[in-house]
């Protein structure tokens, strides 16, 4: 019974989407649930029409309302199209009116909610696109709103699952139909309270629906559908001879996908852990292909190294306290400040008095700044990038620190982290040397003479 999650980069054109009901129509068993992302850059459009003017906000809706007409035209039968359009443009008008609720509220809670709504139609509108194009097939699938199945903290804005109760919506919502062998469809990355208000996963939050979705229904196997072959060795686009990894321990595939793996999103592996539920990353362009499997454990394997990844745009906290020596508590006084304001931290090195940090969220750093300021000296620099190699017992295996290192000969590293995970080696460095880094790093670890 397997789940399978089509990303936007999977439905961004007709030819896409016929692509993916191909591959739909030949991988189905009885028991199959697909779970779609928004249309090619869909959410990346609504999010720009929420921060632009008014009248250039509803210029955009139109631009995808016209879009997707388009769309519609080309990948559902000629006597659907009609009754297509009348839901699309029912969509569409209840984007308006989010985009003007958004307009309205500036800040605080309504405006939030409203946000919530707007990004969600994206979803809502590829569920009811793939659908057609399905039904066309002759495969009828049956649709189930992501916003009766997954339940949520009440949060706007990327709210945490409820997994007790999102499992028991897919238990008495879900399985009934699956039993029955019907093809069932739903939305990722929207979903809602207990009480129903509409509430999103956070960007890249599909992935997360997946899983959501095979842990509830005890999948075999979630399957992510991308544009790449796998888990990569390294980023394709920085490294031409980075190659698609068979397999990964969810352990090496969460530290991926935190520190910048292109494929996956952290928070998907979360439900699999928990559930033990294998997943695979496939391409939607070569569905032939094997992809790469993440399972619970993977035996020791002769390559330790796995992968090289990066995450760009980070600044680099350095805090010190003379008035700190010897003393307790620093650490947990300059996390506290941390937690408070709700920005998570990347990597962490100390010393006696000195703390180095790293952040990837700046938009409340000032008032960090401020507080940390009260008890220590801090200075800050931006743009930085993380470089991480990862692979399971990398701490516990000779010789890995001493290669990495070798390969950034000349490139200076600003902060290292060693020993925090099994899994990885991360560094600092300055943004400029990123690429020259990670082929290095990749040339020294997978580019044999």
């Amino acid at each position: 019974m397997p789940v399978m999650k089509f990303g936007g980069s999977s439905l961004r054109d007709a030819e896409s989407i016929q692509r993916v009901c191909s591959i739909i129509e030949s991988r189905r068993n009885d028991r199959t649930l697909v779970v779609v992302s928004a249309l090619g850059d869909t959410t990346d459009r609504l999010a720009e029409a929420a921060e632009a003017s008014e009248r250039r906000g509803f210029e955009l809706l139109e631009q995808l309302r016209a879009r997707t007409h388009a769309l519609i035209r080309q990948v559902i039968p000629l006597r659907a199209v009609p009754a297509s359009l009348k839901v699309l443009n029912a969509r569409f008008e209840e984007a308006r009116a989010d985009l003007r609720a958004v307009v309205a509220n500036e800040t605080g809670r309504p405006r939030a909610a409203a946000l919530d709504r707007l990004l969600g139609c994206g979803e809502r509108i590829s569920s009811q696109v793939v659908a057609g194009a399905l039904s066309g097939r002759g495969l009828r699938p049956v649709h189930l709103d992501a916003r009766q199945l997954v339940v949520t903290e009440a949060r706007h804005g990327g709210a945490n699952a409820v997994f007790d109760a999102t499992r028991k919506r897919f238990q008495e919502l879900a399985v009934p139909h699956l039993d029955e062998g019907r093809l069932l469809l739903t939305e990722g990355f929207i979903a809602a309270t207990e009480r129903g208000a509409g509430t999103t996963l956070g960007r890249g939050g599909s992935d997360y629906t997946a899983t959501l979705a095979g842990a509830s229904i005890d999948a075999d196997e979630v399957q992510i559908w991308t544009d790449v072959d796998g888990v990569m060795t390294a980023d394709p686009s920085l490294v031409d001879s980075a190659r698609s990894l068979p397999e990964l321990s969810l352990r090496e595939a969460s530290e991926l996908a935190y520190f910048g793996g292109r494929v996956l999103h952290p928070s998907t592996m979360l439900p699999a852990i928990q559930r033990g539920v294998p997943i695979r990353v496939l391409n939607s362009r070569r569905p032939a292909g094997e992809g790469t499997l993440i399972v619970p454990d993977r035996p020791a394997a002769e390559n330790v190294v796995k992968s090289v990844v990066y995450k760009e745009n980070i600044t680099l906290i350095d805090i010190h306290s003379t008035r700190m020596l010897m003393a307790h508590g620093f650490l947990a006084k300059i996390f506290e400040v941390f937690s408070r304001h709700e920005t998570a931290v990347d990597m962490v090195s100390t010393s006696e008095v000195s703390v180095s940090i790293t952040v990837d969220r700046v938009d409340k750093l000032s008032l960090i700044l401020a507080e940390l300021a009260e008890f220590a000296e801090v200075e800050t620099a931006s743009g930085k990038a993380i470089v991480c190699v990862v692979g399971e017992g990398i701490r516990f295996t000779l010789g890995i620190a001493a290669k990495v290192f070798d390969a950034l000969d000349g490139i200076r590293i600003r902060m290292i982290s060693l020993g925090a995970s099994r899994v990885n080696v991360g560094f600092v460095v300055d943004g400029d040397d990123l690429e020259t880094a990670v082929r290095r790093i990749h040339a020294a670890f997978f580019e044999r003479p």
